[in-house]
């Protein structure tokens, strides 16, 4: 059995995601074991923007989707010490992450982790295909107060 490692942040959950670990998971085979990464809140703040969901609950969340074996939260600093402790035989690079796969293999390679690097190439084309196009979305919209008085 093989274990695909796939990485993210995961706010906002949409079909995008769900096609990403799907397709991820298919790199390993019929019987793969599908291990996803969340980016932590202040990886995220630091690479992208302020999160909309805690890490926490982008990690329960996670959990429940059903391509997912199991997942974990992500460190700070060393991207590569939740690498060196899964242990994948793939890692999983989605459509949309921008990573240099090159650069990466050759990191992998000075740590002595033995991980293909693939890139998912299929992508999931929605309207709200991002997290960032439903925020947007939600901003743009008018509420009427009394539906959410609640909230």
């Amino acid at each position: 059995m093989k274990t695909v490692m796939a990485t993210g942040t995961f706010d906002i959950i949409h079909s995008g995601h769900g096609f990403y670990l799907e397709e991820a998971k298919k790199l390993g085979g019929n019987d793969a074991k599908l291990i996803v990464v969340i980016a932590r809140d202040a990886t995220v703040r630091a690479k992208k923007r302020v999160p909309v969901v805690c890490e926490e609950q982008r990690l329960e969340v996670v959990k429940m989707l059903k391509p997912v074996d199991d997942a974990y939260l992500g460190h700070t600093g060393d991207i590569f010490k939740i690498v060196e402790e899964i242990k994948p035989d793939i890692i999983a690079i989605g459509p949309d992450q921008h990573f240099d796969l090159d650069e990466l293999r050759e990191d992998l390679k000075q740590r002595q982790i033995h991980a293909e690097v693939i890139k998912v190439t299929n992508y999931k084309d929605a309207p709200l295909d991002s997290s960032c196009k439903i925020i947007k979305k939600i901003k743009n919209m008018e509420f009427d107060e009394k539906i959410f008085k609640n909230c």
